[in-house]
């Protein structure tokens, strides 16, 4: 266990507390009756989750937040403390600060904790460390970590396991992004963005695949790869997806010293310890029947759509198998699974128009939702992808393949880009985005703002449309208003 982190008592205080990483942490904390605060700049539902388990959410992040800590100079019975109980208070009382890597060194609640004194961690240390303490799978990989450990998390809840789960987004079966077992077993998502992946030691590793998707933190595709080796060497049991041909070339090779401890593959051809055949892609799922090392195990049905989640359920049934669990049980499970939110989930349907939203933000994730949405679409039925950029440095990386991951739609909508506090150099545009998109793609529209893709939306899409909102920011902020005013009396009836 990281020694660095107290799990006996002493306090956590999270600066940004209501991150979708930071909040899972702090909710299991929390739920383990370890004193938990943390600061954000607004209430909302992740932090009102939190304040009901007892956390002390403070709605600013300011240096005034650590008075909280401060050891008192009275004793209860308004005795003046001497020193050394100044001290022991001290030491009692000061939390364990979590930080992520948006915290930079100039927020002031920051500054705080180091004059105070206050230990100061990275939220994967925090991570790093429950991994540490349980039977733990931790699931990486540039694209699908979300809903492949969201789907081993439910797999395991369904057979009774009653696993501990950290993910990076909310699912409805536990109602949330986080939930408190009483079992040994943890299924965690593993983050590579910032580096920080290192850090783990499972007891299973699942790699889903590796790309670079983080050009703001890693140089090339080398430099993400070591950090995906060096993850792997910490993980007891290590399974692969040799579809991915960094996987393959990287991890698989004849002799290779980090050759998957398992290895699975949509091809049956690949000899992959797990593999499927008789696939059968439908609109309302997917059917295929699985093998292991050559004998068919059973049919397995889900209800996600697409090659790229049958491969996260066929992680999901290699992991189950080296848990020892049956078949039957594993299927009966993802055959339920519904999914995460923000993974191609439906937000509603307004005058015969049907509104999907998803956190797809890279070309290769853009292609596959785009394929599962064309899957899923009626003959005649018009997709139309309305996408936000993230971050400039992933735009300018990849501009060239962004311009082309549009090819299952019938219209691009395209806004301006999602900074996620990265600094404008003027190097990148949405509108430069657009120029490169239109050449591949004829019908594309540039509105830079979210208040004119609303008013966009409104007069261009038509009853039948699939419109799917692409992106990792706040675009899928605008779907609410956009349903709510399609459902108006006087629009529906004019």
């Amino acid at each position: 266990m990281n020694n660095s982190i107290d799990f006996s008592g002493r306090p956590f205080h999270f600066i940004g507390i209501g991150g979708i990483g930071m909040s899972a942490l702090a909710y299991v904390l929390a739920k383990r009756q370890l004193p938990v605060s943390g600061s954000d700049l607004g209430p909302n539902q992740i932090t009102r989750k939190l304040e009901s388990l007892g956390a002390h959410i403070f709605s600013r992040q300011e240096a005034s937040n650590l008075e909280f800590f401060r050891p008192q100079e009275v004793s209860t019975n308004g005795v003046l403390l001497n020193s050394q109980e100044k001290l022991s208070a001290t030491k009692t009382i000061l939390p364990q600060v979590i930080c992520s890597t948006a915290i930079n060194t100039n927020n002031l609640e920051y500054k705080a904790a180091l004059e105070l004194g206050c230990p100061i961690l990275h939220r994967s240390d925090v991570l790093a460390a429950l991994i540490a303490d349980y039977y733990s799978i931790a699931v990486a990989g540039t694209h699908g970590k979300t809903t492949t450990s969201s789907m081993i998390g439910y797999m395991l809840l369904q057979a009774g396991l009653d696993p501990t789960i950290l993910v990076g987004g909310e699912v409805n079966a536990w109602e949330g992004n986080a939930r408190l077992g009483e079992s040994k077993y943890l299924v965690a998502e593993a983050d590579e963005s910032d580096g920080s992946l290192v850090k783990h030691s499972p007891a299973i590793g699942v790699i889903t695949n590796i790309e670079l998707d983080h050009p703001e933190h890693y140089e090339n595709l080398e430099e993400v790869v070591d950090t995906f080796q060096k993850f792997a060497q910490g993980c007891q049991i290590l399974v692969g997806s040799i579809d991915c041909n960094t996987v393959r070339h990287c991890f698989a090779r004849p002799g290779q010293r980090l050759k998957p401890t398992i290895s699975y593959s949509l091809h049956p051809e690949t000899n992959a310890d797990y593999t499927v055949t008789n696939i059968d892609y439908r609109a309302d799922g997917t059917t295929a029947l699985v093998w292991e090392k050559g004998k068919a195990l059973g049919v397995l049905n889900l209800r996600l759509l697409s090659r790229h989640n049958l491969s996260n359920a066929l992680a999901a049934v290699a992991v189950g198998r080296s848990l020892d669990l049956e078949f039957g049980e594993i299927a009966k499970g993802i055959a339920t699974f519904e999914g995460a939110r923000r993974r191609f989930e439906f937000r509603g349907e307004a005058a015969g128009i049907t509104f999907i939203d998803d956190y797809a933000h890279h070309p290769s994730e853009i292609c596959a939702t785009l394929a599962a949405a064309r899957l899923q679409a009626r003959p005649g039925q018009r997709v139309v992808a309305i996408f936000q950029p993230h971050r400039y440095s992933r735009t300018l990386t990849f501009l060239e393949e962004f311009a082309g991951s549009f090819s299952h739609a019938d219209l691009v909508v395209l806004t301006d880009i999602y900074s996620a506090g990265e600094p404008d150099l003027g190097q990148i545009s949405g509108e430069q985005l657009a120029d490169e998109i239109a050449k591949q793609h004829p019908q594309l529209i540039y509105q830079p703002t979210l208040s004119s893709i609303r008013e966009l939306l409104l007069s261009t899409l038509r009853p039948g449309d699939l419109a799917l909102f692409l992106g990792a920011g706040n675009l899928n902020q605008a779907i609410p208003e956009i349903i709510a005013t399609l459902r108006e009396p006087a629009r529906a009836t004019s």
